[in-house]
């Protein structure tokens, strides 16, 4: 199909981009385009007004920052695949990226757009939400910083305000961490997928396509605290979720394949 009409405003800055969106409330941002421009075919979006951020180049980096690492919202998955402070301070994040899609999808992907769009089958929100990564938003009233525990809300829906611009994801430095994902094709969606670090001691586990945002399996941690084995704390991945029944597979074959995976990811630790 073709796209409904509507304006194209390149942004020159954050601040530029910022005050487009303040302009008309039914301004979309463009980063990569991957998840926004499918959408506008099909007609499910139909934003007036599309405020490019693509060429922002002060949002695309990766940055040791100490006890964390700084990555700019604008970063390509394949500038993450590569990186070498993720490669030695966050790997899991580096190659959970690399997962990502087809080439031509992660050298033009971004890492916000992919957040903000908010997924639930999406790999790196996954892998965010395991970490527990912070995530730096910027609107008209300033900066702030959102943990990612409170960021998505539902489907597709975060909980950035209108006129905010994700602008940093903020994560720990972790000595082990494991993405895996099951896929009926090769480049696809995750039908199941499932993130697994080891920070402070403590193992997050988090999944993909689980329920109506990435969810953390608490059950699975607390068994793990608690002193069980792998296969014990797997068996308990689906309490607390909500899989979806699709032309991926039904709910019920998601929770087992949870179960599957994430005894797999436990047991690479």
């Amino acid at each position: 199909m073709i796209p409904a009409e509507f304006a194209y405003h390149r942004a020159e800055s954050l601040d530029d981009a910022i005050e487009a969106l303040g302009r008309d409330p039914d301004a979309k941002l463009l980063a990569g385009g991957h998840s926004l421009i499918p959408a506008l075919r099909l007609r499910i979006a139909r934003p007036s007004v599309l405020v490019d951020v693509g060429r922002l180049e002060d949002l695309r980096y990766v940055r040791d920052d100490g006890d964390r690492i700084a990555i700019g919202a604008l970063t390509r998955h394949a500038q993450l695949a590569a990186d070498p402070v993720l490669g030695h301070g966050c790997a899991v994040v580096a190659r959970a990226a690399a997962l990502v899609g087809d080439p031509q999808v992660r050298h033009r992907g971004t890492i916000g757009g992919s957040v903000a769009h908010a997924d639930p089958a999406s790999d790196l929100p996954t892998v965010l939400l395991a970490l527990d990564a912070s995530l730096v938003a910027r609107g008209p009233n300033g900066e702030r910083t959102i943990p990612v525990s409170s960021f998505f809300i539902g489907p597709f829906t975060t909980a950035l305000a209108a006129r905010e611009v994700l602008t940093e994801i903020r994560i720990p430095k972790v000595d082990r961490g494991v993405y895996l994902k099951h896929t009926r094709r090769a480049q696809d969606w995750a039908t199941v997928g499932v993130a697994a670090v080891v920070a402070d001691g403590t193992t997050h586990v988090a999944l993909a396509s689980m329920g109506p945002t990435p969810v953390r399996a608490r059950a699975v941690e607390d068994a793990l605290a608690n002193g069980a084995g792998a296969a014990e704390a797997a068996a308990r991945a689906g309490e607390g979720t909500e899989p979806p029944s699709d032309v991926s597979g039904s709910g019920e074959y998601r929770a087992h394949l949870a179960q599957v995976y994430v005894r797999r990811a436990l047991e690479q630790l």
